[in-house]
């Protein structure tokens, strides 16, 4: 062995010994001959290294150091030592800049320029370890690569307490501080607000420094603001320029040039960024540098939004600029009556009066009935109000009120199993993309499965071998297939199932639900997996709800019976579930099943002409309460009281003995975090029972509801489309979703709420009960409630929200302090009343609304007392007032 050669054989088992601190002075020792010949050991050896388990972790480590130091001294090409330099398996967190740059060091500035390139185009590696690029740059002298992941880094690395000073010393900041306002999602260093006088570290006023003392160049940096404001996107994203903009100022020559940005601003910008644009064009206006049909154009688009306080700031700077200029009534006026139907009716009341204060200065007849035309939008309270102003031509008593309900949903069939191999594993591929995402495709997809391998098993085997090449499941091995999967990997001989029923807490109501699912499919597993399938499944529903229609069944039983099958215990129990006692055909289905002559038809019978429900029963543990915030936690206290049922008891297997097998009273929310990829399908095990299936469902949906979850009312559709009672259990399951704190839950809870009400099975008084209790206790806050009443109330239901509101409101008047936001649950019943004409005597309404002060719980139930004709004469005085 040459010296060379034992040279090379050091310096690898340094690498293979994970003595990284050796390497660098190893390598030295390595010619360029050496460093060539070493190579394809280090990528034999980082490709062994992936290799190794969590256990070797920490030689795994030290090794991939060492790997990365060698690979880095040894490629030759700049583009292959930056791929092996930016390696993910290479890279840890430990910062070893300094070796890598110590390793680097003497090659030419060309290639170390070509290598900064590279890694600077790699997001990660220029975000994570800036200091190895920053290191390149400042080796090389090359310009500062502007990417998105060496901005990160550099933000990150020069923030703190010294801000201004730091990007004032370094010489990249007049090249990187502009590109800030490119990135598309903002770091959050630039997010954070300074506290009080201590703006050291703030970067909006850092940046605004140095372009005062012309560092930076004051209009790049305004530019890119507005430009990055007119982009949107998230409002956190938002801050940093907007903050540098009002830190930046504006002069009058560039408000006035970007008239065109601001109305682009105020109509389609979060909320922060509107309201600052609204600002700048107020002023334009003020100043008479806005002309009439920019100012209407910037009306219309503020107008139109939600937020209360921009509508009035509006409304108040139209009044001045029409004080100063009767003669832009003509063009300003029509779009003050955008805000006629606000929501909020004391701004309809003021656009009615501002409408009215300046109407005399408007003398073209066909503005003038445009302008009274728009008096249709205004509330009922509002009416007299407007033929006051435009006289007789408006409407003032009462119409005919007609309540409008969504039509009641119509059931879907469900299309029969695929009827080709070739169709079926088309469907299996789309299911396991989105798994359990439609539960419909699913059941199309397992029964599709179950009927095309009694056919033909070896080849539906194939074809899934086939479609799912490289899937894990298809090679066996440590990882449990779940789901689907399960079924196909059983299907294909690489899953064996044992057992059908697996042991599960008893005391969970997730647990119960889930191993309901999982035991049919292991069931049916098992069967394949034993090569004895079924011909198909009893329980594939026939309705999209996974309802089962009586006769569907009878035919399949009828079929068993015929071919000599004996049903799957688990098949048959889900499949009795699932069958649709209400049908009309239900009593004809019963006589036939009864007829077969098998147990599986006689228990069919049975199941059809039994008047037994399964519902548990429902109470609340007297605990629960948080010691820091006082609430009342509803997944905790919730206890199901299950009842003994013997049809349960003697003929269902294991996995459906939750439902009645023994008397119990400890299942409840376990106050375990679960998540279950079976969960989609759990409206599917009881789709003809809801009361019982909601029940089941409450501790989740509370649970999701009290921790502020995304998707917590997902269960509601299944309720408001399933059969059978909708009862306590519903309605509790229906408040929790109306108070969730995401807007697209509670429009998932309106939309049930409204089928419900469609279709006759909704209870106003019972949903009214359970609602005060759960904004007694805080579990629903009645500002997210009000939302969703008047959601419900703006499609046409105003005489359903009226009748739920009607039995919710006693219980907030009469408590020692109304909880906040009662009074805009009152305003949207002011609202519901005054537009169905609803009735009633509301307990604590007189009392509130004779109390003196004008809060909202107080205005508005001085409002709702007008509307139900209570105390008509202060009443309405009060309401008056509304609009001064």
């Amino acid at each position: 062995m040459t010296g060379g050669e034992a040279g090379v054989e050091q310096f690898l088992d340094a690498v293979r010994q994970g003595r990284y601190g050796d390497v660098p002075g190893l390598l030295r020792q390595v010619d360029a001959a050496g460093r060539k010949a070493a190579l394809p050991e280090l990528k034999r050896l980082r490709k062994e290294v992936r290799g190794w388990d969590w256990k070797r972790w920490e030689e795994r480590s030290r090794v991939r150091c060492a790997l990365r130091l060698a690979g880095a001294g040894c490629h030759t090409g700049a583009a292959a030592a930056a791929d092996w330099i930016g390696g993910r398996d290479l890279r840890d967190w430990q910062d070893h800049s300094g070796p890598l740059l110590g390793v680097l060091a003497d090659r030419d500035h060309a290639w170390l320029t070509e290598v900064a390139r590279r890694l600077a185009e790699r997001p990660a590696v220029a975000e994570d370890e800036y200091g190895l690029v920053h290191g390149l740059v400042l080796l090389t002298g090359c310009p500062a690569p502007a990417t998105d992941g060496y901005l990160r880094g550099w933000v990150r690395a020069v923030h703190g307490r010294t801000l201004v000073d730091t990007l004032r010393g370094d010489r990249q900041t007049p090249v990187l501080a502009p590109r800030l306002l490119d990135l598309a999602e903002t770091p959050d260093a630039l997010t954070w607000s300074a506290a009080g006088a201590d703006t050291s570290y703030d970067w909006p006023t850092a940046l605004a420094t140095l372009a005062a003392e012309r560092v930076l160049d004051r209009k790049v940096l305004v530019d890119g603001c507005v430009a990055r404001l007119l982009r949107g996107g998230r409002a956190r994203d938002l801050r940093f320029p907007l903050a540098l903009l009002r830190a930046l100022g504006t002069t009058d020559e560039e408000r006035r040039g970007r008239v065109p940005d601001w109305l682009g601003m105020v109509a389609d910008a979060p909320s922060p960024v509107a309201a600052y644009a609204r600002e700048v064009l107020a002023e334009l206006a003020l100043d008479g540098g806005l002309a009439v049909r920019d100012l209407a154009e910037m009306s219309g688009s503020v107008l139109f939004r939600t937020e209360k306080k921009l509508v009035r700031a509006q409304l108040t700077l139209l009044g001045k600029v029409l004080r100063r200029d009767p003669g832009a009534a003509e063009e300003l006026l029509p779009v003050v009556t955008d805000a006629f139907g606000h929501e909020d009716t004391a701004i309809q009341a003021r656009a009615l009066k501002l409408v009215g204060r300046h109407l005399s200065d408007v003398h073209d007849a066909r503005v003038r009935e445009e302008l009274a035309g728009a008096a249709e939008l205004l509330s009922p309270v509002h009416r007299a109000a407007a033929a006051e102003v435009f006289g007789a031509s408006v409407a003032v008593g009462a119409r005919p009120y007609e309540e409008v309900l969504p039509p009641v949903p119509e059931v879907r069939p469900v299309a029969p199993a695929a009827a080709t191999v070739a169709e079926l594993v088309e469907e299996l591929v789309a299911v396991e993309r989105r798994p359990f995402d439609a539960p419909e495709e699913f059941e199309r997809a397992l029964d599709g499965v179950v009927r095309h391998a009694h056919r033909d098993r070896e080849a539906l085997a194939a074809a899934v071998r086939e479609a799912f090449v490289g899937a894990y499941w298809l090679e066996g091995g440590e990882y449990a297939p779940t789901g689907l999967t399960l079924v196909l990997a059983a299907l294909v001989g690489t899953a064996r199932v044992t057992r059908v029923d697996v042991r599960r807490d008893a005391s969970c109501a997730h647990e119960a639900l889930t191993g309901a699912v999982d035991a049919r499919l292991r069931e049916v597993a098992r069967q394949l997996a034993a090569g004895t399938p079924v011909p198909f499944l009893l329980a594939a529903p026939t309705r999209h709800t996974g309802a089962i229609d009586p006769m569907a069944l009878v035919e399949r039983l009828r079929a068993y019976r015929d071919a000599g099958v004996k049903p799957l215990p688990v098949d048959l129990a889900q499949a009795l579930l699932r069958v649709r006692k209400a049908e009309p055909s239900a009593a004809r289905a019963a006589a036939e099943a009864a007829a077969l002559g098998t147990r599986a038809g006689t228990r069919l019978a049975d199941w059809l002409t039994a008047d037994v429900s399964l519902a548990p029963g429902l109470r609340f543990l007297e605990r629960g309460r948080d010691s820091r915030s006082g609430r009342w936690w509803l997944a905790d206290r919730l206890v199901i009281a299950v009842r003994e049922r013997r049809a349960i008891r003697e003929e269902f297997p294991p996995a459906f003995q939750w439902l009645g097998g023994a008397p119990v009273e400890t299942v409840r929310g376990c106050g375990r975090y679960h998540w279950s990829g079976l969960r989609p399908l759990w409206p599917g095990v009881l789709p003809d029972d809801r009361e019982t299936l909601a029940a089941w469902l409450l501790p989740s949906m509370a649970g999701g509801a009290e921790w502020d979850e995304r998707d917590a009312a997902w269960g509601l559709t299944a309720l408001a489309e399933g059969d059978g009672p909708a009862g306590p259990a519903v309605h509790l399951a229906l408040a929790v979703g109306l108070g969730c704190r995401h807007a697209e839950d509670r429009l998932t809870a309106v939309d049930a709420l409204l089928v419900l009400a469609s279709r006759g099975d909704l209870d106003p008084a019972l949903l009214a009960a359970r609602l005060a209790e759960l904004v007694t206790e805080g579990t629903v806050k009645p500002n997210r409630l009000a939302d969703a009443a008047r959601t419900a109330a703006a499609t046409g239901a105003y005489a359903t929200v009226w009748a739920v509101l009607a039995g919710l409101l006693p219980r907030l008047l009469t408590a020692r302090q109304p909880p906040r936001g009662a009074g805009e649950l009152g305003a949207v019943a002011a609202e519901c009343v005054e537009r169905c004409g609803g009735s009633g005597r509301i307990t604590g309404l007189a009392e509130t609304a004779a109390r003196a002060g004008s809060s909202q719980v107080v205005v508005q139930a001085r409002r709702l007392s007008v509307a139900l004709g209570h105390d008509t004469d202060r009443a309405s005085s009060e309401v008056v007032e509304i609009g001064h």
